[in-house]
């Protein structure tokens, strides 16, 4: 009898343990689960389930033992996210797999992506012709995202008023989280200098800016540290 009461106690204290840190961790988690999230979701998953029925090991040992994988599962989120390199190693990055209509076998190889999913993710976006794809893009946590060719596009409210202009270009990052992306200004022939001086136009600066993207019709979108919205829908 007792070894059931053992096993309730611990099972409800890993329960436990298991929603404090990962409410922590944040819903990034349980989201698009990167790398890091992989490992930390699966270590942490088996040190819960031990503490729970492996009545052989010290139960004190394993929560100290969830609880110091926690803190480096935390520790790295944040240096993650102050660090765009450390971000890139433990995450990963984006790989285009399609680009102006072209499959880029050696970016698939390079991802062991097969033609096979990629045909799979593509019908599970209602897309059963690949030639209507313009852009495809394996997000780092494996999701695929696709921008169609604009004769493909649906129509939307404002196409009926204004004519759909043809793609420019791929998407280009060009500032994240207050850090110009100097590579992508290089690759695209833009300048930090064109991108300061647009700024100024508006009245800002690089610091003030927490994302800056050019748009598949060269159009710039900024996002501002200060939103000014006073109750943010979490």
């Amino acid at each position: 009898m007792q070894a059931y009461v053992e096993v309730i106690f611990r099972t409800i204290a890993a329960f436990i343990l298991l929603m404090i840190t990962s409410r922590i961790l944040g819903k990034q988690t349980i989201s698009n689960m990167t790398f890091h999230d992989f490992v930390s979701g699966i270590t942490l998953g088996a040190i819960a389930a031990n503490l729970a029925f492996n009545d052989k090991l010290n139960h004190w040992l394993i929560v100290v033992s969830l609880l110091i994988f926690f803190g480096i599962s935390f520790l790295v989120s944040k240096i993650a996210i102050k660090n765009r390199a450390w971000n890139r190693l433990v995450s990963g990055t984006p790989t285009v797999v399609i680009e102006n209509g072209k499959v880029l076998e050696d970016n698939m190889r390079k991802i062991r992506y097969t033609l096979d999913s990629l045909a799979q993710s593509l019908r599970e976006k209602d897309i059963f012709n690949m030639e209507e794809v313009e852009y495809a893009c394996l997000e780092d946590h494996g999701k695929l995202s696709v921008k169609k060719k604009s004769e493909y596009e649906w129509v939307t409210r404002k196409d009926l008023k204004l004519h759909a202009a043809a793609v420019q270009s791929f998407p280009v990052e060009l500032i994240m989280d207050g850090i110009i992306m100097e590579d992508n200004l290089a690759h695209n022939g833009l300048t930090a200098q064109w991108l300061e001086q647009v700024l100024r136009q508006r009245g800002k600066s690089v610091s003030d800016v927490f994302y800056a993207v050019r748009g598949t019709q060269n159009q710039l979108y900024f996002d501002y540290y200060r939103d000014r919205i006073d109750t943010p829908i979490d």
